[in-house]
């Protein structure tokens, strides 16, 4: 359980990931996830039919988390992929790299009725326990898929999508003057932007209108004006 929470590949291989907190467990009791193991340091507040639960001392449990305050229960969860459908309302992100930002964006995108985010180049690890906690739970429940760019261009076509790129260039019109209908849109990193490659993948691109005296904005917050706009 602690080489599912400190280590990307371990996770991928085990086809599991680790979660902690009580809301947390409410939550993927309630979208019925596979819970595999369960870790109380504290008496069960929740029932979990789960046979391999385990009752250990608080140091324990925070030796087997990867997070500086353990909330009383550590669990794992096992991967489960995410059945392939229309896409609908989109939102694509590349190489968003903090898992808060990351976390975040697919919390806001399940609030907003997001049908679909697409993760794109090197991305923070989604079932990184820092971006599963920053998810509060939407981890289990909005659809997101893993694709590298020419895959998530062709699926978008496929689906009669256009693909809108988030840039500061001259190219780029005001969000607010565009329809998005029909329409994904791609943000990038929090440093750098989108990729050259992404953008040459792109049908336009766009710009959210802000102060002169600001460059650019936080990802995660420059993605929820975005989904806004798409669900609009």
């Amino acid at each position: 359980m602690r080489a599912l929470g400190a280590d990307r590949a371990y996770r991928r291989e085990k086809n599991e990931f680790l979660c902690d907190g009580v809301k947390l467990l409410k939550e993927a009791l309630l979208w019925h996830a596979e819970i595999t193991a369960v870790l109380w340091s504290e008496e069960p507040s929740v029932r979990v039919d789960c046979g391999a639960q385990y009752a250990v001392s608080e140091d324990l449990l925070g030796y087997v988390s990867p997070l500086k305050s353990a909330a009383g229960v550590v669990f794992s969860v096992r991967i489960k992929p995410w059945p392939e459908a229309a896409p609908g309302r989109t939102l694509v992100v590349e190489t968003i790299q903090d898992p808060g930002n990351m976390g975040t964006i697919l919390r806001t995108a399940n609030a907003l009725g997001m049908d679909t985010v697409i993760l794109t180049g090197d991305c923070a690890d989604v079932y990184n326990p820092k971006t599963v906690r920053a998810t509060m739970g939407a981890v289990f429940r909005q659809r997101f898929y893993e694709m590298d760019r020419q895959t998530m261009r062709d699926y978008l076509t496929a689906h009669g999508l256009q693909l809108y790129g988030a840039a500061l260039s001259d190219a780029s019109r005001d969000i607010r003057q565009l329809s998005l209908k029909n329409a994904a849109v791609a943000i990038g990193s929090e440093g750098r932007g989108l990729s050259d490659a992404l953008l040459a993948l792109c049908d336009g691109e766009l710009i959210i209108p802000m102060s002169e005296q600001c460059e650019s904005l936080n990802a995660a917050v420059a993605a929820a004006i975005v989904m806004w706009e798409l669900t609009r």
